[in-house]
């Protein structure tokens, strides 16, 4: 047992030398540095988002586990809140908020490989600050995938939105729209919806709504779920439990035409070479915050026309 200073907080560390990835000999200790050297940007992005937390006690070659609920041991400076449950609002979740680089030290040296965040910050978490497209390969198309992602942010800025681009570090590709928080999460769903229906009828040949893999005949879905009430998507710059430890990545919209760009293109051994070169691509990400409204107008505008 050790511990480490990380701001106004001392962290209790223990089994650092303990392989998470077992195959590429990143042990624990490894996922704790770079949590630490990559928590000024991953903050800004997790901020008071309730958090469902993906944890690997044995590292990813075992089962891991999601944890939504605080647990008893974690130690009271941790900020959470409290949330009805998606699907039975008399029931609540107290979910941990990670607001500070101790945090994420702690949530580290837990086995958290990877934070999945809400698209609603508290206190407001009704009310979503982000719209999410989630683009997956049927299968190992992943042209297709920065080709569809293109579109949607074409679309997001036809409809006066500012679109961001994410690899997963998975499979796919994230497209993010920062919005104002003052609509629910069901009016935000539904835009996308009207959003995604519009893609699939102009690009009917690349692009489709159908959930059931064997009717969308090779093409690609477009996966608007995630913008409902409760649901997660992988936070910026947090690790992947698979080979190599990939890491999701902030995007500038010029690389979806990069043919060399595959989700898991970044890991813990060179993020931090690409940070140095182009700085966090999402550092004003809020600060382009749009109103949905505005959008759902300009969609219409753009239906009639």
């Amino acid at each position: 047992m050790s511990s480490v200073r990380v701001g106004r907080r001392r962290v209790e560390l223990s089994s650092l030398d303990k392989l998470l990835f077992a195959g590429d000999g990143i042990s624990k200790g490894d996922l704790i540095d770079y949590y630490r050297r990559v928590s000024r940007h991953l903050l800004r992005h997790a901020r008071n988002r309730p958090l469902t937390l993906h944890r690997f006690p044995d590292g990813i070659d075992e089962q891991g586990f999601y944890q939504q609920q605080v647990s008893d041991y974690f130690p009271d400076w941790i900020e959470t809140c409290v949330t009805p449950r998606a699907g039975d609002r008399r029931d609540e979740i107290e979910h941990p908020l990670c607001n500070d680089a101790a945090t994420l030290v702690y949530l580290a040296n837990q086995a958290t490989i990877t934070l999945h965040g809400w698209n609603s910050r508290a206190p407001r978490i009704e009310r979503p600050d982000q719209m999410v497209f989630d683009l997956d390969p049927s299968q190992h198309d992943f042209t297709a995938v920065r080709r569809a992602a293109g579109r949607i942010a074409e679309l997001m800025q036809t409809l006066g939105m500012n679109p961001h681009a994410m690899t997963t570090g998975s499979r796919g590709l994230h497209v993010v729209a920062p919005l104002r928080p003052d609509a629910d999460f069901e009016t935000v769903r539904e835009i996308a919806r009207e959003m995604a229906a519009h893609l699939a009828d102009r690009y009917d040949d690349e692009l489709t709504m159908e959930q059931r893999k064997s009717k969308r005949a090779g093409r690609l879905y477009l996966d608007m779920s995630r913008n409902a009430y409760g649901q997660t998507r992988v936070l910026p710059y947090a690790v992947r439990a698979l080979a190599g430890a990939p890491v999701a990545t902030p995007l500038e919209l010029a690389e979806l035409e990069d043919a060399s760009l595959e989700p898991g293109k970044w890991r813990i051994d060179n993020l931090f070479r690409r940070l140095g070169q182009k700085g966090d691509p999402w550092t004003n990400f809020q600060r382009r915050a749009t109103r949905i409204e505005s959008a759902r107008r300009a969609l219409k505008k753009l239906g009639r026309s």
